[in-house]
């Protein structure tokens, strides 16, 4: 028996973030056939908990940047002899070209989106390495059509070695439910309003907006504050929601292995990043049969169903985002209506089996197996 194909990931960091999360969901999936090693250029391998315990993998932490780090790095993706090399992000790109100088082939490099310091446009310098970097990588995977464009127009890269591959969730496992039991698990009584986020705590995603705009609107309303997630901004935000008055309504519980109670106990999933490309988290949503708030980040607008649409609130509109909430909390009847919709969307433009199979079909055509077919 042949062993199985060896991928090698190399994340910024192997933490809770989307890429880290589909990809764990893409190896759960076809545990039977690939073979794994998660390096992490930073501390954190917490993703590796979301694996199944049939997925053959190891996760570790190799030091990224400094001087000499893509030799470095290099020399370490070259020791583990990957059949596959699959790199995520501007925090892989000393890999990226350590992995060049090695020659380590083949190779597919994933964009999810931007930090905070590129979310009004992109450093010139990236530009030029992207350009450079990712000439010799098998396959650009992008999730948004802002970012297919930008792959091929900003970065050059042939538009035949672009990958749109839009991200998929469980419409099953992410579906309805009853309100009561899910908002009993956090300390909220059934008849509240709740109001609620998934998500990394961390700049991008730009939380303060959302804190502030909930309290405004809980000035003269039954209201609670879910914040599931993790991060650097955990503190911060708590002492925000205390600052502001509304301390006690506010819940942040942690991480969350399965949060799909966490969206029954909603009656609005709010977003509020500065940048974003096509969150996971707002699909999970729309699987729970929810009405989003968003700001108009990535392809937010492009994939909610269209009674959605006037939920998605420019960037640097917090009046428009605070009005925004306050309409969909007052009217139980649009919140049924648009979260109906945006779950029908889901489940036929978003089930997770798409997303398994387009990305099985790209890992089969990079390993040289032409029964993999056009993505």
């Amino acid at each position: 028996m042949e062993p199985k194909p060896h991928l090698v990931h190399v994340f910024p960091t192997f933490q809770h973030g989307g890429s880290a999360v589909r990809t764990c969901a893409i190896a759960n999936r076809f545990a039977d056939r690939f073979r794994h090693t998660f390096l992490s250029l930073h501390p954190g391998t917490e993703a590796r908990g979301l694996l199944l315990p049939e997925v053959e993998a190891q996760a570790q932490e190799v030091r990224g940047g400094g001087l000499g780090a893509p030799l470095r790095l290099g020399r370490a993706i070259a020791t583990l002899r990957p059949d596959l090399l699959l790199t995520y992000n501007w925090g892989s790109m000393d890999a990226v070209a350590g992995a060049r100088l090695a020659a380590v082939r083949p190779h597919l490099h994933t964009e999810d989106g931007f930090n905070p310091e590129e979310a009004d446009g992109q450093k010139r310098r990236r530009v030029f390495a992207r350009r450079l970097l990712l000439r010799g990588a098998h396959g650009v995977v992008v999730p948004s059509h802002v970012l297919e464009r930008i792959a091929t127009e900003s970065w050059r890269v042939p538009a035949g070695r672009v990958h749109l591959v839009p991200n998929g969730i469980d419409t099953a496992r992410f579906a309805p439910g009853e309100a009561g039991p899910a908002r009993a698990r956090f300390g909220f009584d059934p008849e509240d309003g709740v109001v609620g986020t998934v998500a990394y705590l961390r700049p991008v995603k730009n939380l303060p907006l959302l804190v502030r705009a909930f309290a405004r609107a809980a000035r003269d309303r039954r209201l609670r504050l879910l914040v599931v997630g993790e991060g650097p901004d955990r503190d911060a935000l708590r002492d925000l929601a205390r600052d502001l008055g509304v301390g006690e309504r506010a819940r942040f519980p942690g991480l969350l292995p399965d949060p799909v109670d966490a969206y029954r106990a909603m009656d609005v999933f709010a977003l509020s990043s500065s940048t974003e490309q096509m969150p996971i988290s707002v699909l999970e949503a729309m699987g729970a049969e929810l009405p989003v708030l968003s700001t108009d980040v990535g392809d937010v607008r492009h994939i909610v169903a269209a009674p959605n649409h006037p939920y998605v609130i420019p960037l640097a509109d917090e009046e428009g985002y605070v009005r925004a909430l306050e309409r969909l909390l007052d009217d139980r009847a649009e919140r049924a209506r648009v979260g109906a919709a945006n779950r029908e969307r889901c489940g036929a433009e978003y089930a997770e089996e798409r997303m398994f199979e387009r990305y099985l079909r790209l890992y089969e055509r990079a390993l040289g197996n032409p029964a993999g077919g056009p993505t």
